[in-house]
């Protein structure tokens, strides 16, 4: 999945709950609001909030968590 979300090509097309998934497997603690899933981890300065689109992750969102991974290096341990 981080292959995926790094590769920057199924922005799109990725469905919500494997995007929450994949914030959990990195570490991040999710907290639900409503419709917003709030995600944060110690050593991180950012919170995530994600919305469902029709079961889909918003495109913008997973730049975002592509942004995150890259900037701390998530997912390479």
């Amino acid at each position: 999945m981080v292959r995926t979300i790094l590769g920057g090509r199924s922005d799109a097309n990725l469905r919500f709950s494997d995007l929450c998934a994949l914030m959990r497997y990195l570490g991040f603690e999710e907290r639900v609001r409503g419709s917003h899933h709030l995600f944060d981890r110690e050593g991180i300065v950012e919170i995530v909030n994600l919305q469902s689109r029709s079961g889909h992750a918003k495109p913008y969102q997973v730049r975002q968590i592509r942004r995150l991974i890259l900037k701390y290096k998530l997912g390479a341990d």
